[in-house]
């Protein structure tokens, strides 16, 4: 098993010291020390540079350099997902002494409850203090944004990386094969979408379309961890029900908007990388198609397993009915045992077969 880093350390101010963990359970700890100029290609952030009109603020852009940085949380996140995994749902899995598909469920629900809740907060504080959310036109307006601030380029970078440690994770959890696809298909439309904002400069309208989409998220593992110990804990499913739709209505209404009036009116015919300007009818059809196609997909699953959930309710609320003793079926009567049968040459059988004596 490769060693995974534990934590930093500073020696000296051009050398970092990166504690690793190696071997079963992570039980033996190594030290290697490397350069702070190499450290600093996985750690930091790249590709900054200072406005003119604004020497205050440091604003960044994206390039090839990101993959060492995303590779390099993508580390973290493994690491962060096994503490969380021993320390915590472990040995709450043991005290409920819940079953392998219970506890696989538990443990999946228990550590994107804690993601979907960091995400959430983090996402609303950077919509809070840029103003997206105030002022809808500044979704589309000015495009491209391809200058971000440190907090909306780290958020970007930390989501993508979240998203790929999960699939070596499906390793790592030993998740069941039957639910390999599900969550495979999932995880690999997380990457699509943020990874497209993030490089298609949709930044603010992603994060827009993110930040309610983890509420809903975070709502319902918090919902399905607290079926497990009460399975009275079913009318909070109602509620997240309710703001699924909503959020469902919110994402296609915002993508509408954007892809279909704003940037549509801002439509520059170029196509220029080196700019950053993806404002073209072919990418604005594809960004749109893909996003009411994932909604559709989305509510076709939501819709199908609230049928499946209604069925099983009905079945179960219905009492059952009182069984019956079935009618004997009358069997046909043989040749030569009706009212005679009990006649033998003449006379009269007894019970035991035997003919009664003649009388005197």
């Amino acid at each position: 098993m490769s060693p995974i880093p534990l934590c930093l350390r500073c020696i000296k101010k051009s050398e970092v010291a990166i504690l690793s963990a190696c071997g079963p359970k992570e039980r033996h700890l190594y030290e290697i020390r490397l350069p702070w100029i190499y450290c600093s290609w996985y750690m930091l952030l790249k590709l900054n540079f200072t406005d003119d009109s604004s020497e205050q603020f440091v604003f960044y852009d994206y390039g090839p350099k990101d993959i060492a940085t995303i590779s390099f949380y993508m580390l973290v996140a493994i690491k962060v997902h096994a503490v969380i995994q021993e320390c915590i749902l472990d040995k709450i899995t043991r005290y409920l002494q819940l079953s392998k598909l219970e506890q696989s469920k538990f443990n999946e629900s228990g550590q994107l409850a804690l993601f979907c809740l960091f995400s959430f907060i983090w996402g609303a504080s950077i919509l809070n203090a840029e103003e997206f959310a105030m002022n809808l036109t500044s979704f589309w307006k000015d495009y491209p944004f391809s200058r971000m601030l440190f907090q909306e380029k780290f958020f970007y970078i930390c989501q993508i990386a979240y998203w790929l440690h999960a699939l070596p994770e499906l390793y790592f959890q030993k998740v069941q094969k039957e639910d390999i696809p599900r969550q495979l298909c999932c995880i690999c439309l997380y990457i699509t979408h943020i990874s497209g904002a993030y490089i298609l400069n949709l930044q603010r309208l992603g994060l827009i379309l993110v930040v309610p989409h983890y509420l809903v998220e975070f709502i319902f593992h918090a919902l399905r961890l607290l079926y497990f110990p009460d399975e009275n804990m079913q009318k909070g499913f109602i509620i997240w029900a309710l703001l699924f739709i909503m959020v469902r209505l919110l994402t296609l209404t915002l993508s509408v908007l954007t892809f279909g009036f704003g940037l549509a009116r801002a439509e520059n015919p170029g196509f220029s990388i080196a700019d950053g300007n993806f404002n073209t009818l072919p990418v604005r059809i594809g960004c749109l198609g893909a996003l009411c196609l994932t909604q559709a997909w989305m509510m076709q699953k939501f819709v199908h397993s609230q049928l499946k959930k209604w069925r099983e309710r009905v079945k179960d609320e219905i009492p059952e009915k009182k069984t019956t003793n079935p009618r004997k079926k009358r069997t046909k009567k043989e040749p030569g045992k009706g009212q005679w049968s009990n006649f033998a040459n003449g006379a009269a059988k007894t019970e035991d077969g035997a003919s009664p004596g003649t009388r005197k």
